[in-house]
């Protein structure tokens, strides 16, 4: 390795090198003081813009080590999931815009790759990269390049995902060039649960396993004429001394893969090792990395979960910045455990996100009730369902996003023998700075497709309350109530809440606006603006937004213009059937759609909300705009 390189030990090396190429040009130990001040850059950075600290932490080492044994863009590197490679962002040219990271017109959370050259594939959702990664090294040798390699890094909770075992089964019967680094810090969101873990757990035991074996490859090496065929017949054959040291052919070699492993991934010189090894086999190599979660900083390693996804935090206490007031995903989670207390059919199931969707409270309660199944969407569907079938009553909350995994399942497991499962369905909306890939807004668009389901849009804490009974108790096949990320800060008159809608009628006026879920809010402080300069709408709330009620049309066709304003994807959406079921009932006036039509960015909720042209000011604006286009038309 050339070590031509002169370094001021006065400033920081993060300051002086040219990365990711000055990498290979230092030493262990200046790498290790690297690996500090990365770590430091990460804590001050996240917290001051939020994300993912925790999983970022725990990859410092694996990262520079990858970066330094590889060449990147040449070898690919694929993250699952892809909120753990901040620190490659760092080393890739991007250290100067990681104080942007997650916000507007700054630098992603997760890879992308407009961005960035040695960014391989978006990557936002679990259980994808072995995937990824196969077709990657297939096209690469298509191509005739043989001499790079596509390599995944998967978290182990990633390996509840189904998706992983499709990947790898295709993996080890193609054969390229692929090396999949397990990197294994007993967590995925919430810990991490089930046989797989057991199974992973089992294997950690063994931490010597690599060093053993290397061992006994040099002394072979080194042995008198027989030495190196010795070692070349145990490098490319079922290990020997696995069976001594492990007595089992591991899981990832029946899947076709070499397994090398667990080494320390904290340990720069093992992991360099044992990365430059797998790059000597001529067949996909599976490297099994144990990290910390948090590795670093104090409350991070004590808390894993608490700082997978955080907002911005002080430094010294670890802290939040924000108040300690609850959320959706909070009054759902107590809710759903006062329901339980008096009905003990009520089963609740996660998909590995305990905290976030609110279910710790549910899980403290009534352990042998609830259910973590990891990451695995599908799983938790079919699994509901067989609940619903043995008479129990089983709620699934999931964020909207993840949701989009488990479509065949809704549609064949549930909806075909209509069985009785409630979704409660988390981040439904624009989420933030999380950007394309956790966006909750496809969700009514796929599950208004299946026949006999019921979707709820509450738009406020009670209202939550209201509909998560009712599609317990009324309902019945798949009962949906999806809700916002955040708080409720909502003004609106609580006067009439219902799970059906409410019809705002004021001073007579030929416009109606329509819409649901936090969207009412922001429409009903436009609209209070608005009436200030004597301008007057009504409105109409829905809140079971399917199936739509028949009566909706009667109220809709008093109006010469109807305005839909939507927080889901144009195409599918609820505003395109309510103007399908106006059209049917010859409905003359006019009617417009405002919904949105492309991904979105990473910003702030509420700047997605104005690009989308549903914030208050959009809404209010549009309604001066009216009101001034009918004076000029005569119709004020």
């Amino acid at each position: 390795m050339d070590n031509k390189i002169i370094i001021d030990s006065d400033q920081p090396l993060l300051d002086q090198l040219k990365l990711p190429q000055d990498l290979k040009k230092l030493n262990l130990s200046q790498c290790q003081t690297l690996c500090q001040e990365i770590r430091s850059l990460l804590i001050k950075s996240v917290s001051k813009t939020g994300g993912h600290l925790a999983s970022n932490l725990g990859t410092v080492e694996l990262t520079v080590a990858m970066h330094r044994v590889f060449q990147s863009p040449k070898d690919k590197f694929v993250w699952d999931v892809g909120h753990q490679c901040y620190t490659h962002k760092i080393l890739t040219g991007r250290q100067d815009r990681i104080g942007t990271l997650r916000q507007e017109n700054g630098i992603s959370g997760f890879p992308k790759p407009e961005e960035s050259p040695h960014d391989t594939f978006i990557s936002g959702h679990s259980s994808t990269a072995i995937s990824v990664a196969t077709g990657i090294a297939e096209g690469m040798r298509m191509n005739g390049d043989l001499d790079h390699f596509a390599v995944a890094v998967v978290g182990d909770g990633a390996l509840t995902g189904g998706l992983t075992y499709e990947g790898m089964n295709n993996a080890g019967k193609i054969g390229d060039n692929i090396i999949v680094i397990l990197n294994d810090n007993n967590m995925s969101i919430s810990r991490n649960v089930g046989a797989l873990a057991r199974y992973l757990s089992s294997m950690r035991g063994t931490e010597g396993y690599i060093r053993t074996k290397k061992a006994v490859e040099n002394r072979l090496n080194h042995a008198a004429v027989i030495g190196p065929t010795v070692a070349k017949a145990i490098k490319n054959s079922k290990s020997i001394v696995r069976e001594v040291l492990l007595q089992q052919a591991t899981m990832f070699e029946d899947f076709g893969f070499v397994y090398l492993g667990p080494v320390d991934g904290h340990d720069l010189g093992a992991l360099e090792e044992v990365l430059a090894a797998a790059k000597e086999y001529c067949k996909p190599v599976f490297v099994h990395v144990h990290t910390i979660k948090g590795k670093g900083y104090a409350p991070a390693e004590h808390n894993p979960g608490e700082y997978h996804g955080i907002p911005k935090f002080d430094i010294e206490t670890g802290n939040p910045k924000v108040s300690g007031e609850n959320s959706f995903s909070d009054v759902f989670g107590k809710e759903l455990l006062r329901l339980a207390q008096r009905d003990s059919r009520i089963c609740a199931v996660t998909a590995a996100m305990e905290h976030g969707t609110g279910l710790h409270y549910f899980s403290r309660e009534f352990p042998d009730r609830y259910y973590d199944v990891g990451i695995a969407e599908q799983h938790a569907v079919t699994f509901s369902a067989a609940l619903a079938s043995a008479g129990k009553l089983p709620v699934f909350a999931v964020y909207s996003s993840f949701l989009q995994r488990s479509y065949d399942q809704l549609m064949h497991d549930v909806a075909i023998g209509g069985y009785h499962v409630v979704l409660g369905i988390d981040r439904a909306g624009a989420v933030g700075e999380d950007g394309e890939t956790h966006h909750g807004m496809y969700d009514v668009s796929f599950l208004s497709s299946v026949p006999g389901a019921v979707i709820y849009a509450p738009a406020c804490y009670d209202e939550l309350r209201l509909c998560l009974w009712r599609a317990l108790y009324r309902d019945h096949g798949l009962a949906c109530v999806r809700y916002p990320r955040g708080s409720d800060h909502t003004i609106f008159d609580k006067s009439a809440l219902n799970t059906e809608y409410t019809h705002i009628s004021g001073r007579k006026t030929d416009i109606l606006f329509v819409t649901y879920g936090r969207v009412y809010d922001l429409l009903y402080r436009a609209a209070q603006r608005a009436r200030e300069r004597d301008i007057h709408f009504d409105m109409l709330k829905l809140t079971r937004i399917f199936p739509l009620a028949e009566s909706l049309v009667n109220i809709a066709k008093s109006y010469w213009k109807v305005i839909f304003l939507e927080e889901a994807y144009y195409y599918g959406g609820i505003s395109q059937m309510f103007g399908d079921m106006l059209m049917q009932h010859e409905f003359h006036g006019t009617y417009k759609r405002i919904a949105p039509k492309e991904y979105l960015c990473q910003a702030s909720v509420e700047s997605q909300l104005e690009s989308m042209h549903l914030s208050e000011n959009a809404i209010f604006s549009l309604m001066c705009e009216i009101a001034e286009r009918d004076k000029k038309d005569g119709k004020a």
